[in-house]
């Protein structure tokens, strides 16, 4: 993997503040929604994760769309145009003093799907080789406005409340259109308009090797959100936590997660590795869901799996889109990333769903329980997947040995 090159150095940094600062407005909702949720008048296990996950069915509706779209007007006006969205969104959730007025906030804000055309912008600004250290930058961005996120998600919450977090996601969103236009570099255009069609994505969306990241971005964020259906619960009423030192856990398992993705970046150098640290992250999924379940009121044993859970997200965040940018045609880059970003926001959907409907007939455990069996569906698709892919790429390699002689 060659160095970053000063414009790949800074598109990388700047598109993470952008990225971060949207995700870091969302991301102060999750550790206290199910918590103060319980507390509205129209409050059940089904609508509080409905309205954790509604977000990522309006995501599901335009993610494609706006990524095509990108691809003709180009990246920074179809990103703006979904910022400006999430904005609007944001406000009627604020405005909303009850959970249906939340979920449909939520529903708009992810009508504002941003997420596909802003990974395709990375990856337009920088080169293949450079593409997964790139993604590692974001994701560990990402990480950290997460970290951030659930450290301060408490603290405002208890001064501004549920509707001043979602005003401020709104805010943010603002902020991070004003960083697109100033600091993001814009990349050159093509010389001859995309080519990509509804038929040519539907054909790259048959495509297996599309099948398996795309399936394995949904499973990722579907565990994911099920599991803030419940953390927060098992925090606050098994191990009898305040909500302001939920951060007590989140912070040292943070930076622990950090620490791994650091080391396993260079993992990423190549296809096949990239793909065997998938299939790994799939099983450390699994256990660290697993042990959430288990833990029952061990406060150490909840720092565990919460740290080998964040772990597996944190390098499968970085992992996947890489591997989509690598694979995808060139004129299609960005309906590719909205196809797999439509799959991780289908994902958190059903995920608030399946968690909402766990945690009123089986429990907070139960939550954890079903999450952690559903990555035994998950992991045949990756472990067929990635042999589908490695013969793929031997083949195309072949061929490219057999015309250069």
């Amino acid at each position: 993997m060659s160095k970053l090159s000063p414009l790949e150095r800074r598109s990388a940094l700047t598109l993470a503040c952008v990225i971060s600062l949207r995700l870091f407005g969302l991301f102060l909702i999750m550790p206290v929604f199910s918590l103060y949720a319980q507390q509205m008048p129209d409050a059940t296990p089904w609508l509080i994760g409905l309205a954790l996950g509604v977000y990522g069915l309006g995501q599901v509706l335009l993610q494609i769309p706006l990524g095509l779209l990108s691809d003709r007007i180009g990246r920074k006006p179809a990103i703006t145009l979904g910022l400006l969205v999430f904005a609007v969104g944001g406000l009627v959730a604020a405005m909303s003093h009850n959970l249906l007025g939340i979920v449909m906030g939520r529903a708009l804000q992810g009508m504002g799907a941003v997420a596909g055309a802003g990974t395709a912008l990375a990856a337009d600004l920088t080169r293949h080789e450079n593409r997964s250290k790139v993604m590692g930058v974001i994701g560990v961005s990402i990480g950290v406005a997460f970290l951030l996120a659930l450290i301060l998600g408490p603290p405002l919450e208890a001064v501004a409340g549920l509707s001043g977090l979602f005003a401020a996601t709104s805010i943010l969103a603002l902020a991070a259109l004003v960083l697109l236009w100033l600091i993001v570099p814009t990349p050159e255009r093509p010389s001859a308009p995309a080519a990509a069609t509804w038929g040519s994505v539907l054909s790259m969306l048959r495509d297996g090797r599309m099948l398996v990241l795309n399936g394995s971005v949904f499973f990722l964020h579907l565990l994911l959100t099920a599991s803030f259906v419940g953390l927060p619960l098992l925090l606050a009423h098994r191990l009898h936590l305040p909500v302001n030192r939920h951060w007590e856990l989140y912070l040292p398992v943070m930076v622990i997660a950090a620490f791994v993705m650091g080391a396993c970046l260079h993992r990423m150098r190549e296809l096949a590795q990239s793909l065997r640290l998938v299939a790994v992250c799939v099983v450390a999924t699994g256990l660290g869901l697993l042990g959430f379940g288990l833990s029952g009121d061990h406060v150490a044993v909840l720092g565990v799996a919460a740290a080998v859970f964040f772990s597996a997200f944190n390098l499968l965040e970085a992992a996947l889109p890489s591997l989509v940018s690598q694979l995808a045609p060139g004129p299609m880059r960005g309906a590719a990333m909205g196809a797999y970003s439509t799959s991780q926001f289908l994902g958190a959907f059903v995920g608030g769903a399946v968690g909402g409907i766990a945690l009123g007939r089986l429990g907070v455990d139960g939550v954890f329980l079903c999450a952690a069996a559903l990555t035994l569906v998950w992991l045949p698709l990756v472990w067929l997947g990635a042999r589908r892919i490695e013969s793929h790429s031997t083949a195309m390699e072949a061929a490219a040995a057999a015309r250069s002689a």
